[in-house]
């Protein structure tokens, strides 16, 4: 047999294959994996079929092609008063995990160190250590999850290179505070340290309150990657559409990087999405829209013994379980497939420390009958 070394030794099957795996097999509710199981716009379907016939077959261009390009830049102004050149601004991306690797690809060397805060994105950690780096964890505490910015800054070394934000974050679904952005502004005001913003989630903000983009503050955008997300914004995840936002003098990095590993995303879904931006209602109306599906479920699990966490954003649910079992949450989301027939999310896998705070995950991107059923047998606990 050929010796090799793995590049990436501590990787393998994640969580979330493992959960809906188990799920198939004993034909539960999947509430784990975080994809809405009802379907994008008719009228954004029709728009891909349009472009499809039409034509729009063949290579888009290197950053993505210049509709769309402006049509996320006049989005950018409504939304968050930032003027962006879609000539040097914007790329079109593989989803938002390609854009987060392609940031970290771009921007961090072997010897360096990335802070990122836990619970955390599963993506965040593999793509820092293919460079070679080091991944730096802050641990949030539930079930506030709330930063200390002092200890932000005890993390801060010499070798930081990039600190990782995501608001509204997964999978705890907290967002971050305009106080939180000035304090971030002013902790890396002077040092060479990148910001990677990840903000897929940005249209599900609940409660009335407003998404804080880096966008928003011209000193921390001057040192900030954006990532956001079409699969998360119109219930397409399987497209794999996303886009990245920043300065042009770490665009022109980004996509010396992006030209190698992708080099261009499809044209026409680009064609469909540059036509259908054109009406802000489609991205104005989510936050209301899956607001009232969280506030569904809580509703619906208001007899459960799991106890709700708040959720200011995405479209996860935290629930903790400490007051039915003392199990690890991994064995209590087996055990909770094979009992009730709901699959859900343990969050220790979101720590590489593993940390157990007894908390599940559940996904509210469901239509009403499934988040019903679910939360029916999840009260039965």
């Amino acid at each position: 047999m050929i010796q090799f070394q793995s590049k990436l030794p501590s990787g393998g099957k994640t969580i979330f294959s493992v959960i809906s795996a188990l799920a198939k097999e004993h034909n539960a509710i999947n509430l784990g994996q975080g994809f809405p199981n009802f379907d994008g716009p008719n009228e954004l379907k029709e728009l891909v079929k349009k472009y499809l016939d039409a034509g729009k077959n063949q290579y888009a261009p290197m950053p993505g092609i210049i509709e769309l390009r402006q049509a996320l830049a006049n989005k950018a102004h409504y939304l968050y008063g930032k003027n962006i050149n879609p000539d040097n601004e914007i790329t079109i991306t593989a989803g938002a995990t390609q854009a987060i690797f392609t940031i970290i690809s771009a921007f961090v060397h072997s010897e360096d160190e990335v802070i990122i805060i836990e619970p955390a994105y599963d993506s965040y950690r593999p793509s820092i250590e293919l460079t070679g780096a080091s991944a730096i964890p802050y641990e949030l505490e539930g079930p506030e999850y709330i930063i200390d910015w002092e200890i932000m800054q005890s993390l801060v070394t010499a070798k930081t290179r990039m600190i990782i934000i995501n608001t509204p974050q997964n999978p705890i679904g907290k967002t971050l505070k305009e106080e939180d952005m000035l304090k971030l502004q002013s902790l890396v005001a002077g040092s060479n340290i990148i910001v990677l913003s990840d903000e897929v989630y940005e249209h599900l903000v609940f409660d009335g309150k407003k998404h804080e983009s880096v966008l928003r503050y011209p000193e921390l955008y001057d040192r900030s990657l954006a990532v956001y997300s079409f699969g998360k914004t119109f219930h397409s995840t399987g497209w794999k559409v996303g886009y990245c936002v920043a300065p042009p003098h770490l665009m022109k990095e980004f996509r010396k990087i992006h030209q190698w590993n992708v080099f261009s995303v499809n044209s026409f879904v680009q064609y469909a999405l540059a036509d259908f931006l054109t009406r802000k209602e489609h991205y104005l109306e989510l936050s209301s829209f899956f607001e009232k599906k969280r506030d569904f479920l809580t509703h619906a699990m208001g007899s459960s013994k799991l106890k709700a966490l708040s959720s200011e954003g995405t479209y996860f649910q935290l629930y903790d379980y400490s007051g039915i079992s003392d199990k690890n949450d991994i064995d209590f989301a087996r055990e909770l497939i094979t009992s009730t027939g709901v699959a859900a999310i343990p969050v220790s896998p979101f720590y590489a420390s593993q940390r157990q705070d007894k908390v599940i995950r559940l996904c509210f991107a469901k239509t009403e009958e499934t988040l019903s059923k679910a939360a029916e047998k999840l009260s039965r606990l």
